[in-house]
């Protein structure tokens, strides 16, 4: 038997719990009135049998929770959907000997911003834990402060009867199923589970579990408590912090998002029917996030990049430009992504994988053909490499599709006399990719380790100078991150190439040098966008993202120009529909 006492406006909890005995409590022991603004709100745990005028104590089997009603309308056995809040070591260790073999400051700080941020002020959020988890919080904060405490146990000695924003119920299925009732479907706006290990071994992958908040711990620490791993079939993740380090652990602030049911999950849903393995993964079932608390959701880093582009509308300077098209145009600005578990290819618009891939491969294999990325399908470089083109620029002695010593020349021959995009090059002019790879592999601390595309000598033989010109690679703690400097950015449609270009090289170059990707940091010169892209741009911005996919390289590849491209798969790519945007050239 657990009780609940609630405050009720009119006769609202006669109507919600017209099959349950109301049992009359005494207006002495009434708590304060709190969430007037709403028909119901929780305020406290009382006994059975003593009398208030306005409030109930309603005696409740823990397995007896009426669960035909939600929001005030029928429906089948309704559950509420909740987060997981959890830290937890790589091995899914999150504690010995009752406690938390942790100090991080951070951490809490994160656990109480995720547990408390709602975005309707007369609402508040509910988190469910079990008993010991309960009983482990220091007296002076139990319960915890601003949200509604749901404690699980089956004991029947058990009894907070004094303390207010406290349920008691036996299981996570009744708790879910009480929340999801009036009054809690008025008052509660998210449900975050938080522990202990049992709790969270029956919560972390079930069907009601929408996203995961995971304190990654990365530091090696002895546990002797686990929780099951993720499912990375049906989570991926939708933001990681960069690495922070606090008394000698580092450790990452990560939230996955549920995307798609699970096989088990799946298999049930078709009776049994066999599915597609490979589309499955590539295709979400949820389409929004709004479920995420609001701090959460707009850490995704392709805010990053439509904030800046939102910036550029409104703020650009207005400039005429060679293309003659005109630009809105800002001077001097930076992004950076995290690589470490996800791929930065944005969502707001399908962006060509397969042409980030081919053209990356061009560039490696130091070619400046162009009609070798036309017979792949791939047709990027096919507007400055036409005749009408060269022969505007000058290169009227230039055969179609030769683009001049462009950036693949420049990172494979740099210095070589460029006589053709037919002409062998071997061992001609300065291998600069092969020495950035040496030096990271034999001198990582080097400050020198660079990849430039501009060479001012051979800038006029070129049909189109570099404008991603410049990268400087990074090795810190077994990583390897990348800072590329771009000297004309077109937003629109070259960034979101550029950026998973440089995102595609770095890590490929991890793997060759047995290393992990780290960052991708994007300084940009002048970031523009062209008068022509403004309203496709505006489209884009008002799409919601969703969770950027994971990149596989195949594992056996550890020479640079060894890849190709059925070596890269991204899993989980599930964009908006493409946004046509035509190049200006």
């Amino acid at each position: 038997m657990m009780t609940f006492r609630i405050f009720c406006s009119g006769n609202i909890a006669f109507k919600v719990f017209s099959s349950i005995h109301i049992v009359p409590v005494s207006s002495k022991s009434c708590l304060s009135r709190i969430g007037l603004e709403r028909h119901c709100s929780v305020v406290g745990i009382f006994k059975k049998g003593i009398k208030c005028s306005y409030c109930h104590s309603v005696p409740v089997m823990a397995g007896d929770i009426p669960a035909n009603i939600s929001n005030g309308n029928a429906q089948h056995d309704p559950k509420r959907t909740f987060q997981v809040v959890v830290a937890a070591t790589r091995d899914m260790g999150i504690g010995k000997d009752g406690k938390l073999p942790w100090k991080l400051p951070s951490d809490l700080k994160f656990f109480k911003e995720v547990t408390m941020n709602v975005s309707d002020p007369v609402k508040k959020n509910a988190v469910i834990m079990g008993r010991k988890t309960w009983e482990s919080i220091p007296l002076q904060n139990r319960p915890l402060p601003g949200r509604l405490n749901v404690v699980l146990t089956r004991s029947g000695s058990f009894d907070i009867a004094t303390a207010e924003n406290v349920v008691i119920c036996g299981s996570m299925n009744s708790a879910l199923k009480l929340l999801a009732a009036t009054p809690y479907c008025l008052s509660i706006e998210k449900v975050f589970v938080i522990g202990g290990g049992q709790v969270l071994r029956e919560s972390l992958n079930a069907p009601e579990c929408e996203a995961i908040h995971l304190t990654d711990i990365e530091t090696k620490i002895e546990c002797d408590t686990f929780i099951s791993p993720i499912d990375f079939s049906v989570f991926q993740p939708w933001h990681s912090s960069f690495p922070l380090v606090e008394n000698n652990i580092r450790y990452s602030l990560v939230t996955y998002v549920r995307v798609r049911h699970s096989a088990t999950e799946l298999h049930a849903l078709h009776d049994g029917e066999k599915t597609d393995g490979k589309l499955y993964l590539n295709k979400f079932e949820v389409e929004r996030f709004s479920f995420l608390p609001k701090m959460i959701h707009e850490r995704h880093e392709e805010y990053v990049y439509l904030r800046l582009v939102q910036d550029v509308i409104a703020n650009g300077a207005q400039k005429n430009d060679r293309t003659g098209t005109g630009t809105l145009s800002k001077f001097g600005c930076q992004m950076r992504f995290n690589l470490r578990r996800s791929f930065p290819l944005l969502t707001t618009k399908k962006v060509f994988w397969r042409g980030v891939v081919e053209e990356l491969l061009w560039f490696i294999s130091g070619s400046t053909n162009a009609k070798i990325l036309q017979e792949k399908g791939v047709h990027i470089w096919d507007g400055h490499a036409s005749r009408e083109y060269l022969d505007s620029v000058g290169l009227s002695c230039r055969e179609e599709g030769d683009l001049g010593p462009i950036y693949g020349f420049q990172w494979r021959h740099f210095g070589a006399e460029y006589t053709g995009m037919h002409a062998d090059y071997t061992g001609k002019g300065f291998d600069q990719l092969l020495d950035v790879i040496d030096k990271i592999k034999n001198n990582p601390d080097d400050r020198r380790i660079i990849l430039s595309a501009w060479n001012p000598s051979d800038l006029k033989k070129m049909a189109l100078p570099p404008c991603h010109m410049f990268a400087q690679f990074y090795v810190d703690n077994g990583e390897l991150s990348c800072q590329m400097y771009q000297r004309s950015a077109d937003m629109g449609l070259g960034v979101p190439f550029n950026v998973a270009s440089y995102s595609l090289l770095t890590c490929m170059i991890a793997q060759v040098c047995d290393l992990l990707p780290g960052d991708f940091i994007h300084v940009i010169g002048d970031a523009h966008v062209y008068r022509t892209h403004v309203r496709p741009l505006e489209e884009q911005l008002q799409k919601q993202p969703k969770p950027f996919p994971i990149l596989k390289i195949n594992p056996l590849k550890k020479e640079i120009d060894s890849f190709v491209a059925s070596d890269f798969e991204l899993v989980g790519y599930d964009p908006h529909y493409k946004i046509e945007m035509k190049m200006a050239i």
